[in-house]
């Protein structure tokens, strides 16, 4: 069951005084996973990394197994056992986490990444897709009529996700992934089973460097709140 106090947007976190480096950003499949336990191979993982931000969907093949998702800011550090990256976890759908969420990094190839866990015994193997590297954007829906935090969109080159964490225990927490092309949202997985496969519209206008109009499914477009967007022209190779 999802504890309340990890579904909820903060209302004044620590924000990292440095974005990652350039190295991490587009989105990862994980390919492997290994434990002293398991090996797997088979669960659909995308981790988007974008400067500071993060979102990260788990969709293991049995559904007995349930869903694993978070999302938050990323710190990435040097320390005697080589380079770690922290995830912040803001929100997630599990219940919060006795140890922060850490991993020695390795970069294989600038295409491959190996994370060997800090606070537990296990071995990622992370690839980045073709197509994630571009625009990297993050928008904040503006706070609900009850207080809480709305919905985030994350975008990096081709890709979009969408998390919406839940109101209380009983509400469903949305992370959905897929592919956009500026008009469509394709979503590929998602915790909401009504969206698995569905053609969403989704258009962005931007108004300010603060703001930007969304519009999605054909609803009354709304402001949200810049909080991250690189254009193509001033991403780093």
């Amino acid at each position: 069951m999802n504890s309340i106090s990890n579904t909820l947007w903060p209302e004044s976190p620590i924000v990292p005084s440095e974005d990652v480096p350039s190295r991490y950003w587009g989105v990862w499949s994980r390919t492997l996973l290994r434990t002293p336990e398991i090996s797997d191979s088979t669960t659909f993982v995308r981790w988007m990394q974008l400067s500071r931000w993060h979102a990260d969907l788990r969709v293991p093949i049995s559904p007995q197994q349930g869903f694993q998702g978070f999302s938050g800011l990323t710190q990435v550090s040097e320390r005697k056992e080589g380079e770690v990256c922290t995830w912040h976890r803001w929100v997630d759908i599990q219940a919060p986490r006795d140890t922060p969420d850490e991993g020695l990094m390795v970069f294989e190839t600038p295409e491959r990444v190996i994370e060997t866990g800090i606070h537990g015994i296990y071995h990622e193997v992370w690839e980045r897709l073709p197509g994630s590297l571009g625009q990297r954007l993050v928008l904040a829906q503006p706070i609900q009529s009850d207080g809480t935090g709305g919905a985030r969109l994350f975008v990096s080159g081709q890709y979009l996700m969408r998390v919406r964490p839940c109101k209380s225990l009983d509400s469903p927490f949305e992370i959905s992934f897929g592919t956009w092309d500026g008009q469509v949202w394709r979503v590929e997985q998602s915790t909401i089973t009504a969206l698995l496969g569905q053609a969403v519209p989704l258009t962005l206008s931007p108004m300010n460097k603060q703001l930007v109009l969304v519009t999605i499914n054909g609803e009354r477009p709304s402001e949200w709140s810049v909080l991250e967007w690189e254009r193509p022209e001033t991403v780093q190779d």
